[in-house]
């Protein structure tokens, strides 16, 4: 079983084409934990499953979703099961394999291997997205690095593809990030529409936490946003704004994902 996290669709393609190759299953992380509000997220493995956890990079290490749903996963019938994660980043992923690895080691889950795959840049609160040039090549070149992943899954290699050690990669993890989660997850006022909302509720749709609500026709933003980009990148008519750091900044979601798998 893979469980996936997305927001443009970078994972979710990732999730896809590893699951199609090594004939696993889907499991979205945002359906399992909205549609279930205990303690723990219970599945039963068959004898000699994999274990995927795909994910993109948010500032340095992984979502604050996927590290609560990791923390709260139980997995029945576990017998050392072949266990791998997989960072989607738009440049630099610092520590991330190694603090999913420390959340699953205090779970007695080991991590036989982790990844990183380079795709384009997305955050578009903070930064430009890709030039058309940059974005294919990265495109191109995440095709290439998939096949590599799927050939060490199938083969249940224990293998990393990306290094976590080095000073600059703990300071981005273990500094930066907690900075940013700490300042940036409670700016939700800054997000609002322009007069081209058509009143669509796609951003509701897509939101993985449930934060967006319709009201009269026009998206009204909750205080529980992860920046996840989704609602700005998968608005059909750029109206969804971020203060004025994204009006005149391009979107970007996966060529290849549709706006209906996002939920």
């Amino acid at each position: 079983m893979i469980f996936y996290f997305t927001g443009t669709g970078n994972s979710l393609y990732v999730a896809k084409k590893i699951g199609e190759y090594n004939g696993e299953g889907l499991a979205s992380i945002a359906s399992i934990m909205n549609g279930n509000k205990d303690s723990v997220y219970e599945y039963t493995l068959k004898d000699d499953e994999k274990i995927g956890i795909v994910f993109p990079v948010h500032a340095w290490a992984p979502p604050i979703l996927v590290r609560d749903f990791i923390k709260k996963l139980k997995l029945n019938n576990y017998k050392d099961n072949y266990c791998f994660a997989v960072g989607v980043c738009g440049d630099s992923a610092g520590k991330t394999i190694a603090r999913v690895r420390n959340i699953l080691d205090n779970k007695a889950i080991k991590l036989d291997s982790g990844f990183v795959v380079i795709m384009p840049e997305n955050y578009i609160i903070m930064f430009s997205t890709d030039s058309k040039e940059i974005e294919n090549k990265k495109l191109q070149e995440a095709e290439n690095t998939i096949l590599k992943i799927n050939s060490a899954i199938k083969e249940k290699r224990s293998e990393c593809n990306y290094p976590s050690k080095g000073l600059k990669n703990a300071i981005l993890t273990d500094i930066v990030n907690p900075v940013f989660c700490k300042f940036s997850f409670n700016r939700c006022r800054k997000f609002h529409v322009v007069d081209t909302c058509t009143g669509c509720g796609i951003c509701e749709k897509v939101c993985p936490k449930g934060n967006i609500k319709l009201e009269n026709n026009k998206p009204q933003w909750g205080n529980s946003c992860i920046q996840c980009t989704a609602c700005l990148n998968w608005c059909p008519v750029k109206a969804v704004q971020f203060g004025r750091n994204t009006v005149k900044r391009e979107r970007y979601t996966h060529p290849k994902i549709s706006v209906n798998e996002m939920y």
